[in-house]
């Protein structure tokens, strides 16, 4: 598909025939003033040097630059933005457990890795299905809303780890609610909730939550992780394995029963997984039996600027024209430059393979794109920097460079990158995606506030966004939630401290008053009086002293009852 970015210029192109009209008019004139002077064959045998076609090729010449000057303006592109393809799949949701459970060693190399090497061989099977990921662990969030974006899939797959989750243990209950709610609008389409556990629920009300799904026509597939022997739990980055509150080795075993339990109530079916590749193409079967329904889904694609050929053409057209002299030179009598078609059409085709050679930061692009759906992101890498090194001002480069570092979880390199493309980039929908990546990068490393206006510019840029939008939602809601636990950990801590501050304070001054007695005291032995006994004032306080001890623990204990605290685990695996 060909079109322009900016078709008001071609407006101009009005000019040609105008400028054509004037030189026929001024030529007519011309040649009505010689016509005074005699007859028009002697006036040519009288001036042989003087050309009656030069002065032609040259205008000519000069309004072809001018209209290729003109068309450049205009910004030509090829290429296509949106393509709605008709796609007949399924939709599924992917609920991976990533809590510390999840680290056991009994399936090789990790049912962590295991479980991410299945996920990415299913979307290597999907060819016109959705997908989406959700983590969970003690708490759930979505990782990818549902697309049809398999690189994109695929890149957020590699950064999952269970490090992200702030809460630990299993709820399992929690995951499918939220992958119910996860699913798109569209009716008839089969609809697949795939759970990804060693199925330690610490929580409860799976069963539950996966018989509502299935009431609402969807099914649960549970992929089951482990060994029902058990296996412990390493500790990562310090070869020990995790232990329980009373210093017993942890030993992680994988639950069939409940894996059954949820299958069975939300109409699915209960793989085991093993070290084999049996449990994938039982999942494939098993989706595959699944209702599909045609869909209707945007394929988004970057123009290609095709501007720089025209600008080239007409450069060289320029100065081909000034080349061409108005009247014959005595040097160049033999040369004829327009005496053979032929050898006018090899001008033109040289000029055409001339302007063409001049792309190849095109080129360097189209190859990286290529290395980068294939999977080769370090190649990618070098052939996006080439075509930067080739033109700087291609914002497409930079930002095909930021994605190749994102794969690559480059990710503060590739920030910068999104940021030149973004600062190069004239298209607002272009550039939108330039600040939504960088949301992405930032929300993936919890730093929601940068995470949030990213977002927001992306918005402005292009407001029918709507994963953006639903990104900037999610990403409010982890804020909230962020700054609400250090408010809740910062906050208490630092009013303990004071306490406790405050206490010490009271405490030396009562040690003080203390001295000062044992003082009185003594002097008052070495005087020798008849009563060594403490008086009434100083026993009243260090009775007040006393209660107001016990008081301020007392309120201490209170206000921590008070305080909101976050559910904690008793098992943190």
């Amino acid at each position: 598909m060909f079109r322009f970015e900016d078709p008001i210029y071609l407006y101009l192109l009005a000019l040609i025939p105008v400028l054509a009209l004037i030189r026929f008019i001024s030529f007519r004139n011309q040649k009505k003033r010689l016509r005074k002077f005699g007859d028009p064959s002697l006036l040519k045998a009288l001036m042989p040097d003087v050309s009656r076609v030069r002065p032609s090729v040259k205008f000519w010449i000069l309004q072809a630059a001018l209209a290729l000057l003109i068309v450049m303006l205009a910004r030509p592109q090829m290429g296509t933005k949106i393509n709605h393809e008709k796609r007949v799949g399924i939709e599924t949701i992917i609920a991976m457990d990533i809590s510390n459970s999840m680290r056991a060693e009994d399936i090789v190399p990790s049912r962590l890795d295991r479980s991410k090497m299945m996920v990415e061989n299913l979307i290597d099977h999907f060819s016109n299905d959705k997908i989406g990921l959700i983590v969970f662990a003690g708490d759930a969030f979505v990782q990818l809303p549902i697309t049809s974006d398999y690189v994109s899939a695929k890149m957020f797959l590699s950064s999952i780890d269970p490090s992200m989750m702030t809460t630990q243990g299993t709820d399992i209950a929690r995951a499918i609610d939220m992958a119910t709610h996860s699913f798109t609008q569209e009716e008839g389409i089969g609809k697949a909730i795939v759970v990804i556990t060693d199925g330690e629920d610490h929580e409860g009300g799976a069963v539950e939550s996966a018989k509502a799904a299935k009431d609402r026509g969807m099914r649960v597939y549970v992929l089951g992780v482990g060994s029902t022997q058990g296996s412990p739990i390493p500790v990562a980055g310090t070869g020990e394995y995790m232990k329980d509150n009373t210093g017993n080795t942890v030993m992680s075993a994988l639950n069939e029963e409940m894996c059954k339990q949820i299958a069975q109530a939300g109409g699915g079916a209960y793989i085991h997984v093993q070290n084999n590749s049996a449990a994938q193409e039982q999942l494939d079967q098993e989706l595959d039996k699944l209702e599909k329904k045609e869909t209707s889904t945007a394929v988004y694609s970057e123009f290609d600027e095709q501007f720089r050929a025209f600008g080239i053409l007409a450069l060289l057209l320029l100065v081909f024209e000034i080349c061409i002299f108005d009247r014959r030179s005595p040097l160049l009598k033999r040369l004829s430059l327009f005496g053979s078609k032929k050898q006018t059409a090899v001008m033109l085709l040289l000029l055409v393979a001339t302007s063409a050679a001049a792309q190849s930061d095109r080129q360097y692009i189209r190859e990286g794109n290529k290395l980068f759906h294939s999977g080769d992101y370090p190649n990618a890498e070098v052939a996006y920097r080439k075509a930067i090194e080739q033109n700087p001002k291609n914002p497409q480069a930079p930002f095909n460079l930021g994605n190749a570092l994102m794969a690559q979880k480059k990710d503060s390199v590739a920030i910068e990158q999104f940021e030149a493309a973004s600062r190069l980039e004239t298209n607002p929908l272009r550039k939108a995606k330039s600040f939504h990546n960088i949301g992405v990068i930032c929300q993936t490393h919890k730093m929601y506030g940068e995470a949030i206006e990213a977002y927001k510019n992306a918005l402005r840029l292009n407001p029918n966004d709507d994963e953006t939008r639903y990104n900037l939602v999610l990403c409010k809601h982890q804020k909230q939630k962020q700054d609400q636990q250090q408010q809740n950990q910062g906050g208490g801590q630092n009013k303990d401290d004071k306490k406790d501050k405050k206490d010490d304070k009271k405490d030396e001054q009562n040690k003080d008053q203390n001295k000062d007695q044992d003082k009185d005291q003594n002097k008052d032995q070495q005087k020798e009086q008849p009563k060594p006994q403490m008086s009434k004032e100083n026993a009243e306080q260090l009775l007040n002293a006393a209660i107001q001890n016990e008081k301020q623990t007392q309120e201490k204990l209170q206000k921590a009852q008070q305080q909101p605290q976050r559910r904690i685990n008793q098992k943190n695996w």
